[in-house]
């Protein structure tokens, strides 16, 4: 006969969730095949330029990557490469040619950029209907107001990836941890929008682990590793994790969540890497083809994701 607490044991064993991984590599994967397949049939292909500035090695690799994943999928790109003391004069009239070639759909800018050249200015330099960062004030607007053009790529990664998955989003409690203009302000945005509850957590927020304790959906994009314990992951809650941190040694790359706490408590949770990261690649291509859309007048028939509410 079993005792008491061997039984009680035995059934949380049983309920304890099982966390399963939102696989970014294989819905960017998907994203892309569907992206090659729709440009294929163009006469014309969408072109993207990538402007970098100076020889930070980390945006070499990402503008490397860009590139490579445009060529597959079959839009153009180009690589404006400048030198660390560029003047912000003439980084601007790069942008404002770009703005003006026709056969240019998409401008993006690698970041960050020397200290010597004013980051806001620059973005808002790119026209509006090329912006494929998301990143301008018209952009940002259009998406505070409830009228999205262009999304930030991390924030629409996210929700293409719960959506891919069959998370559900409406009436959900929604955490997010960071509040940058590139990530956790978006992305609290979209959620919004499609009918979660959320809270926005920075720095500043007392009793963190508490709030986020309270989630359903628990989105970390902070940059500290292991910052999200198992205190704050909610028993069968979906963690999403937008960080990507060099690991004690310096050998790979970890997240801000602890990675045996969630895979203990979480319903579904990104890996880090090979969740939000590759994820937010294909919605740049994804964004590039939307421009384009945009710019033949075809705005009515990019597909609007947020127009497809549940239930």
């Amino acid at each position: 006969m079993v005792g008491g607490k061997d039984f009680q044991k035995k059934m949380t064993i049983k309920t304890r969730p099982v966390a399963k991984v939102l696989d970014g590599k294989l819905c960017a994967a998907l994203i892309r095949a569907r992206l090659q397949n729709e440009i294929s049939l163009m006469k014309r292909k969408p072109k993207l330029v990538v402007i970098i500035v100076g020889d930070n090695p980390a945006s070499k690799i990402y503008v490397r990557n860009k590139a490579k994943y445009a060529a597959e999928v079959g839009i153009e790109s180009e690589v404006v490469a400048l030198p660390e003391d560029v003047s912000e004069k003439k980084l601007l009239s790069v942008i404002k040619k770009l703005n003006k070639n026709k056969k240019v759909n998409g401008i993006l800018v690698q970041l960050p950029l020397p200290k010597h050249i004013d980051e806001f200015t620059v973005i808002n330099a790119i026209a509006s209907e090329k912006d494929v960062d998301g990143f301008t004030i018209e952009n940002k607007g259009l998406l505070s107001i409830g009228r999205p053009r262009l999304l930030p790529c991390t924030p629409l990664g996210i929700i293409t990836l719960l959506r891919y998955y069959k998370v559900g989003i409406k009436g959900k409690n929604v955490v997010v941890i960071g509040r940058s203009n590139i990530v956790g302000k978006p992305v609290a945005q979209l959620f919004t929008m499609l009918d979660a509850t959320v809270t926005l957590c920075h720095s500043q927020t007392k009793n963190l682990a508490e709030v986020a304790s309270g989630a359903d959906i628990l989105v970390s994009a902070v940059g500290k590793p292991n910052l999200v314990k198992g205190s704050f992951i909610k028993l069968g809650a979906v963690v999403v994790d937008v960080a990507m941190n060099r690991n004690a040694d310096n050998t790979g790359w970890v997240g801000d969540a602890v990675r045996r706490d969630v895979e203990k408590k979480a319903s579904y949770f990104t890996p880090v890497p090979g969740g939000v990261g590759p994820m937010t690649i294909a919605m740049l291509l994804q964004n590039t083809l939307a421009a384009y859309k945009i710019q033949q007048g075809d705005e009515q028939s990019v597909e609007n994701f947020l127009m497809e509410r549940e239930g």
